[in-house]
């Protein structure tokens, strides 16, 4: 791995890896707010298809365009790469960036398995970096610090009761896509690819799980994963959690929902919120004055990649690991794959469990009959699965 390079008194050189929707829609313009406010310059796009990078190249004002990933990192020596390619590249490609001594901001899902991630960060700088984190733009704002801040101070009193709502819909033109519900292409269902963000911000605010109990099924879609789960979560606080990823739910949205001693605070959005998605409900004994304390959310700050990106680039400065990498950013992994081996084998699991020799370590499907890749037993949406088992319909 190549040094961490000092950083004072210059822009951060930055890249991108993948020209798609995401790398357009909400990198690139990250990218460019803080490249007018001298923090940043983006130096290169990076696409196995030529004509794509081209055209990122020309929307962004970038210097460089490459199909070769290697090479940009040798020719460029960029200090951030951002990855925005498919879950099954993110393990080969962060571990490229840091051994080039780049820090690294992996879009989700952060790779296929526990394995991938722990061998992503092996490769981290020992002491102020490089270090490769995970896009969880939903743990930033002014609502999500905000309410952090009130729940880490027990202001409205021990977290009792929680629920994590990821219900989206999504048709089978959706999944006509060849890689789309396949184990090895899109690393998982709901849970992986769109509960995640979340359920990561769940933990973000609740602190560290300790077991869960989870269901799947495939309901409606002829995938290899499933198309709905449901979980139990116990906390370390002693807090108790419902999580339900759905893309059967044909009115959308994400939520969660926090009841604390003397309050309850509700998140409701879709795909991102502002101070207006967050209510906070006060318990009928709490006095007005003090009720009043909590609803101040200060200026308004919406969660995003910009949001997310600025606290990146202060923490590169410092030379400190950022948030959502190392454990930190481990956490959410490890929940979906114990969500996963729990449904699929019908039994509690506890947190730290799933290590070496663990066949969910390795692969999310955990090889388990009706669910590994190829198996001819797979349950189709004839039925509805229990845990490892199917009933009919």
């Amino acid at each position: 791995m190549s040094p961490s390079r000092p950083l004072a008194g210059r822009r951060i050189r930055a890249a991108v890896i993948g020209t798609g929707a995401i790398a357009r829609g909400s990198h690139l313009p990250a990218l460019a707010q803080l490249a007018a406010e001298g923090e940043t310059e983006v130096v290169a796009a990076v696409d196995i298809d030529a004509a794509a990078a081209e055209a990122f190249r020309a929307q962004g004002g970038i210097a460089h365009a490459y199909t070769d990933l290697e090479r940009m990192l040798a020719e460029q020596r960029p200090d951030l790469v951002a990855i925005c390619t498919p879950p099954t590249l993110h393990r080969e490609q962060s571990v490229a960036a840091l051994r080039a001594g780049a820090w690294v901001w992996c879009e989700k899902p952060p790779v296929p398995t526990l394995a991938d991630y722990d061998a992503v960060v092996a490769e981290e700088g020992a002491r102020s970096g490089p270090y490769s984190s995970i896009v969880f733009q939903h743990r930033f704002g002014s609502g999500s610090d905000h309410v952090r801040r009130l729940l880490a101070e027990r202001a409205m009193g021990r977290p009792l009761v929680a629920h994590c709502q990821t219900t989206w819909y999504r048709d089978p033109a959706y999944y006509a896509v060849p890689w789309r519900g396949r184990w090895q292409t899109e690393g998982g269902g709901p849970a992986m690819g769109h509960g995640i963000h979340q359920m990561d911000l769940l933990l973000d605010l609740l602190g560290p799980w300790s077991e869960v109990r989870a269901m799947a099924g495939r309901l409606v879609h002829d995938v290899e994963t499933e198309d709905v789960s449901t979980a139990l979560v116990r906390f370390e606080n002693g807090a108790m959690s419902t999580i339900v990823n759905s893309v059967l739910s044909p009115d959308e949205v994400s939520r969660i929902r926090i009841d604390c001693e003397d309050a309850t605070v509700e998140l409701t959005h879709l795909y991102g919120h502002s101070n207006a998605n967050w209510r906070i409900t006060p318990a009928r004994h709490v006095p007005a004055e003090r009720a009043a304390a909590w609803q101040d959310f200060g200026l308004d700050v919406p969660s995003s990649h910009l949001a997310q990106l600025r606290s990146l680039v202060a923490s590169m400065r410092a030379g400190e690991r950022p948030r959502g990498s190392g454990a930190d950013g481990r956490t959410s992994l490890e929940l979906i794959s114990a969500l996963y081996k729990s449904a699929f084998t019908d039994v509690t699991v506890k947190r730290g469990e799933i290590g070496p020799g663990d066949p969910f370590y390795t692969a999310l499907h955990g090889g388990a009959p009706g669910w590994a890749p190829g198996d001819a037993s797979a349950v189709r949406p004839t039925g509805v699965t229990v845990g490892a088992r199917e009933v009919s319909a």
